[in-house]
């Protein structure tokens, strides 16, 4: 087997630029898929179940990915083909996954779009991971492989920084944080949208400057091709059962760690919104009841003509003042102050509902109901239509209800039910933060920034690492404070502080990126290496997995009924849970507790 050349910095460089346009795009991802899903109207006690799909893509994608391009020879190459399938898709279902709410879909039907899209979005963002990686086993020699992760580092880390802080930007230069109810604001569009753009440009440099070896060469370089029959590898259990103990023991570590950091990616936006951005909240209807029974639809008309509740929003049926009732599709007050319009009760600029319904308004000086002055402005009190229902009516649950030109409605997939006695009819109804308000998006676009803030953090204290005499006392140090961290976002109200516990929680980070695969990889000997390895990476995936399942059973264990989930509690669980973690470390042996070696790469000339 001949020995690999040296390779120029540059030659290094390219074999690893695109990741800088893959990390964007999962950093978009990972910062922004709570809050779309929650704008477009998930219940909270659902998210954790929505990030079940990224591990379990990574479980499933990357050995796949690995094993079926080891054996892919063509035109393309050996690994590329894979990162141009993968970027491919990856740079469509960006730019229509943040517009789940743009189409018009049922609230269900925007759920089910953007769980599709985030799995093909992380399957694919898998996928055109993964040849990068492989590219520096293939083609850098063991000498220069340090190095070769180095800038592979460094391009994750800063592809990471530009996506978190890509939505706060573009609101800087003065694009729209705001939209409509169940629409994404334009800065999270526009920035999947660049994000997908500058990964096709790295992907088009990457097919440009990276040429494969052909599979005789690679097999000179790697031993490859006529090479003795191998031995066959052992099955999975038989690696488990023969596997050392630093195996389990690093991995029960990783359990804990990796469990923490799904609920932050799960819950960190509304814990942010609610406790350092006073978010205003809003009562969602769920549902009207008839005493035992449940009508839960989004939609929800009396008869086939009438509409009294749009997308989980109850309508006004009109305004009562001076003892009469007037039926209304607008109300303004006090010359140009409008409340009411088509039917819905208009919010403030700070996301505040203007009026609610059956309260008196105070200090209203002139009312206007659909262009028509009322002289008389005592006792004004808007009526939604339940309020003033009578007798028998026939419901109707709609799952799409559409205003036609003409002005009559469009029902789709609608069922009926008759109601006896109206009057016993009564809105279910849940608290959830307001994320049409301005202070849940600018919220949105800090998490981002504070997500950067870790990343840096995270850089910072890797540089720290390896000057503790202890391994093992720097990791269980580094998972502490990033319990401390996790612990203090869980009850800071300025958004500013929160920069300590990023910082903190990256340090965190950056141990768990560091230590278990070295502490593991110092344990392992013989011929299946890359088979644990493999294997280890379920202790990254398989958590994730049983937090997603347990995090929505865990927030309805500390929620009311119809109160608002408390997530910034989840970020306490997450605390507790790594500082176990760290506690964990002192369970791990190694026959070393001293940092690892560290190489000092020489730069070579190019091939």
């Amino acid at each position: 087997m001949r020995t690999k050349p040296d390779l120029g910095f540059w030659k290094l460089w390219n074999l690893s630029f695109g990741f800088f346009g893959v990390q964007i795009a999962y950093a978009l991802q990972s910062a922004n898929v709570s809050r779309i899903f929650t704008t477009i109207g998930a219940d909270p006690h659902d998210l954790s179940y929505f990030w079940i799909l990224p591990p379990l893509m990574g479980l499933v994608v990357q050995p796949v990915v690995g094993m079926m391009s080891d054996r892919t020879w063509n035109r393309f190459g050996r690994r590329l083909p894979y990162l141009i399938l993968g970027a491919t898709i990856a740079v469509i279902v960006m730019c229509l996954l943040p517009n789940a709410g743009s189409f018009h879909f049922t609230i269900s039907s925007a759920i089910l779009f953007g769980l599709i899209a985030l799995m093909l979005l992380d399957t694919s963002i898998n996928m055109a991971m993964q040849p990068f990686k492989m590219l520096v086993g293939d083609m850098v020699n063991e000498k220069q492989k340090g190095l070769a992760y180095s800038i592979q580092s460094f391009l994750c880390n800063s592809g990471s920084v530009i996506g978190y802080i890509f939505p706060i930007c573009l609101g800087w230069i003065g694009l729209q944080n705001t939209a409509p109810h169940g629409v994404v604001p334009p800065t999270v569009i526009w920035s999947f949208y660049i994000g997908a753009a500058i990964l096709l440009l790295c992907v088009i440099y990457s097919l440009i400057k990276i040429k494969e070896w052909p599979p005789q060469v690679y097999n000179e370089y790697n031993g490859g091709g006529n090479t003795q029959e191998k031995t066959k590898s052992p099955g999975v259990f038989k690696l488990l059962a023969n596997a050392p103990k630093t195996f389990w023991t690093v991995g029960l570590v990783q359990f804990f760690c990796w469990f923490a950091f799904l609920f932050l990616w799960t819950y960190a936006t509304n814990t942010v919104a609610h406790n350092a951005f006073a978010t205003p909240t809003t009562d969602n209807v769920v549902g009207v009841r008839d005493g035992k029974n449940l009508y839960d639809a989004k939609n929800i008309l009396i008869g086939d003509s009438v509409l009294i509740v749009s997308h989980g929003q109850a309508l006004a049926q009109g305004v009562q003042a001076g003892g009469v009732f007037y039926p209304a599709s607008q109300v303004v007050i006090n010359g140009n102050d409008t409340i009411v319009n088509n039917h819905m009760i208009v919010n403030d600029n700070n996301g505040f509902a203007k009026v609610k319904f059956d309260q008196n308004l105070t200090d209203v000086k002139s009312l206007v109901i659909d262009g028509k002055a009322i002289a008389d402005c005592s006792n004004v009190v808007i009526k939604d239509y339940l309020s003033r229902l009578q007798g028998p009516v026939k419901l109707t649950e709609a799952a799409i209800v559409v205003n036609n030109p003409d002005g009559t409605l469009a029902i789709e997939d609608a069922s009926s039910v008759d109601i006896a006695n109206a009057a016993q009819l009564s809105y279910d109804t849940r608290t959830v933060l307001n994320a049409a308000s301005p202070q849940y998006n600018d919220a949105g676009n800090w998490v981002g920034l504070l997500y950067a803030i870790q990343a840096l953090g995270s850089v910072v204290w890797a540089v720290m690492l390896p000057k503790f005499k202890s391994r093992k006392f720097s990791y269980f140090l580094s998972l502490v404070l990033a319990g401390i961290g996790f612990i203090l976002m869980s009850f800071m109200t300025n958004q500013y502080l929160l920069f300590i516990a990023f910082i903190l929680i990256g340090c965190g980070w950056a141990a768990m990126l560091a230590w278990p695969f070295t502490i593991l990889t110092n344990s392992l000997k013989g011929g299946n290496i890359g088979a644990y390895l493999g294997l280890f990476n379920c202790t990254i995936c398989l958590p994730q997995i049983v937090a997603a399942l347990a995090g929505g059973w865990i927030l309805s264990l500390m929620s009311t009924t119809t109160g608002l989930a408390p997530e910034w509690r989840m970020m306490f669980v997450a605390g507790v849970m790594i500082i176990i973690g760290g506690f964990c470390v002192f369970f791990i042996k190694e026959g070393n507790d001293m940092p690892a070696p560290q190489e000092t790469p020489e730069i070579s000339e190019n091939i």
